[in-house]
């Protein structure tokens, strides 16, 4: 019977035991208390390789972005955020260790940890498979971050620019409600975004926030429709 650590590392294509894979999901804290290795090393590398798959699905999907726009694309993709809710998508909540004083203070609900232990994860992938195995794992879990964000380079995100609208015209803030089904491996959700007593528009994503995202541009576009 497979370990909880051995179904994340079938899951992500690493070999069963992984060593990497256990630094990777070893916060600092859990370290300095059992005297092992914490994951920040392998953190520090997949940081890198994440801004540069992403940077690599940039230049190749997307070539109407120009320099500028492609930055302020994968600026608005490789950050913390985004990459909380790829580890949140991936569980890693489940698999983090970390010390008690974290333990105490949620500290697993904390968008940082998440990201660090996702970047901590790519690496580990890097090092095992390299390059291209990395490449592609990075690109399939934030693809539709990219695909969101590639809408409206030059711009404030379309959450932000929806409130912004709805409330100068008030409206009040729009709420969002998001449903999801399929297998953990691959998810799909629908976001409905409702403005005052009426539902404005919906998104279908891969992620909660880019459904969302998908929901506010709808909305936006046809905010003088209703």
């Amino acid at each position: 019977m497979l370990s909880p650590l051995d179904t994340l590392a079938e899951r992500l294509g690493l070999p069963a035991n992984s060593a990497l894979l256990a630094v990777a999901v070893t916060h600092s804290s859990y370290a300095a208390e059992h005297d092992c290795s914490s994951n920040e090393r392998l953190e520090f590398l997949g940081d890198a390789v994440v801004d540069l798959a992403v940077a690599d699905l940039i230049v190749n999907e997307y070539p109407d972005l120009d320099e500028g726009s492609g930055s302020l694309v994968r600026a608005r993709v490789v950050n913390e955020a985004a990459l909380a809710d790829a580890a949140r998508r991936l569980d890693l909540g489940n698999y983090v260790r970390i010390g008690r004083g974290e333990v105490k203070s949620n500290g697993l609900e904390r968008s940082s940890l998440l990201a660090d232990a996702f970047e901590a994860i790519v690496a580990a992938l890097y090092l095992e498979h390299g390059f291209d195995e990395a490449k592609s794992f990075v690109q399939s879990m934030l693809a539709d971050e990219v695909a969101a964000a590639s809408l409206s380079p030059d711009e404030v995100d379309p959450k932000t620019r929806l409130r912004q609208w709805s409330e100068a015209a008030g409206l009040g803030t729009p709420v969002y409600e998001v449903t999801s089904a399929g297998p953990a491996h691959a998810t799909t959700f629908d976001a409905t975004v409702t403005i005052g007593e009426s539902v404005r528009a919906t998104g279908h994503a891969k992620s909660k926030k880019s459904a969302e995202t998908q929901a506010a541009l709808a909305a936006w576009e046809g905010r003088h429709d209703a």
